[in-house]
């Protein structure tokens, strides 16, 4: 067989191991050891195999991701998404389906010290489930609210995502952080648009809350201090340039852990598990950072990545139209792949291309994050949905999926509005780099 026949048997094969079950860094690895042997030979995949596993465990850039999710994973032990959620909903619970506002606006500022979209889903799910259930809020928004939000920890800084796709493009990592902010903003106020107009269609899907003083809308406020110390401390420092996106991560972890001290809510088992769940986390990601490494340098000698790409550039597509196929690739592959593997899998591809078509490299970086977000929330994987699902086991999953139909289109219009108007997501880096 040609090394190309061999490359597309490949990834067939890879996919096919998909859904049987096997991790996913392991059938990247797999498959990729295994075509590699193949179109070079077998001593050549075992020199491969002992260099990728070891530059990607020996990279210093890397360690910004337990750091990150160290800072997060604190974050939602000690209780900061509870507090977030107490704060938005003394805003905006008074308003028809405001509960669920509520919850994607907690949603978003939890981001501000979680890059996960599944643990950003698991905090606001204890939390925001039990009150609107107890409103007579729909199980169908309330939980695809908070499956929908909870992909909002992919896009606000500091993201997982965000993160990989700087290594993987050697970006600046600083500066993807702020491109992120906007759009994340943006798109959440898409969603609060989307539970607007839905409770408008059902009324009775979200009935409105007590009003609240202004006197406890602001105490509300005081309690997100810590969130603002750590989001503000780290942010700072990267606009300024007194630390790098490592160091950074260094920061938000000790200050995090300094706030939550002070609340005298670090205890030692939750310090504990706070670290276990972030070993176990960061293992996840190194190792599919290996798997596709190692499956990236099989494509490479089969030339996949080139044909694909001339392929694309000879479809006589304006740029943008070329823009709307590789969105597609990643919406119908979001349905089957996690995101952080979509990502790690498609951008070697697809990369060369946008950078050819004269788009900003960070711009394609949000973009992409936003459009793998949709696969959190799309069958058959959509990875918050059953998150939410374990939270709520007397709720249908797809009632649940069906709860995520409005978040669905507004991450669909929100995207567009990106591509159309892509100076939303470079605004900020141009002003602060």
């Amino acid at each position: 067989m040609s090394p190309i026949t061999v490359g597309w048997v490949g990834t067939l094969l890879m996919i096919v191991l998909f859904f049987t079950g096997l991790p996913i860094a392991y059938s990247m690895a797999l498959v990729g050891f295994a075509g590699f042997a193949y179109v070079v030979s077998f001593q050549a995949a075992l020199n491969l195999l002992a260099r990728d596993i070891y530059s990607v465990y020996s990279s210093y850039g890397l360690t910004i991701i337990p750091l990150f999710v160290l800072m997060g994973q604190i974050a939602c032990n000690a209780g900061v998404g509870r507090r977030l959620y107490d704060a938005a909903y003394k805003f905006l619970g008074r308003f028809p389906g405001g509960l669920a506002m509520a919850t994607v606006a907690a949603c978003t500022a939890f981001g501000t010290v979680c890059g996960s979209s599944p643990a950003t889903a698991a905090t606001l799910a204890a939390v925001g489930l039990p009150e609107m259930k107890r409103y007579g809020y729909s199980d169908a928004l309330a939980c695809g609210s908070v499956a929908g939000g909870g992909g909002l920890g992919m896009l606000m800084p500091p993201s997982v995502c965000m993160i990989v796709y700087g290594i993987l493009t050697e970006q600046s990592i600083g500066k993807l952080f702020v491109a992120s902010i906007v759009p994340a903003v943006y798109i959440t106020a898409w969603f609060v648009a989307a539970v607007a107009v839905y409770c408008m269609l059902r009324p009775k899907a979200g009935p409105a809350g007590p009003r609240f003083t202004w006197k406890e809308k602001l105490s509300s406020l005081a309690q997100m201090w810590e969130t603002l110390l750590v989001f503000g401390g780290v942010m700072t420092g990267l606009f300024t340039g007194v630390f790098t996106p490592t160091e950074a991560g260094g920061m938000g972890a000790f200050l995090i852990i300094l706030v939550v001290g002070l609340r005298r809510q670090l205890s030692p088992a939750l310090f504990v598990r706070s670290l276990f769940e972030t070993l176990r986390t960061s293992c996840m990601v190194l190792f599919l950072i290996a798997g596709a490494t190692l499956f990236g340098h099989f494509l490479a000698v089969t030339r996949i990545p080139f044909e694909v790409a001339g392929w694309v550039e000879g479809m006589s597509l304006p740029p943008w139209g070329l823009m709307l196929v590789i969105i597609g690739v990643y919406l119908v592959g979001g349905c089957f792949v996690d995101a952080l593997a979509l990502v790690m899998l498609t951008v070697p591809i697809f990369y060369p291309v946008v950078t050819g078509l004269g788009y900003d490299p960070i711009w394609f970086g949000v973009v992409i994050v936003l459009v793998t977000q949709m696969g959190v929330i799309t069958p058959p994987v959509g990875i918050n949905v059953f998150v939410v699902s374990a939270f709520a086991r007397d709720v249908p999953i797809e009632t649940i999926f069906e709860g995520t139909l409005p978040f669905l289109i507004a991450l669909i219009l929100g995207t567009i509005s990106l591509i159309a108007v892509p100076q939303i997501v470079t605004v900020l880096p141009s002003l602060m780099y």
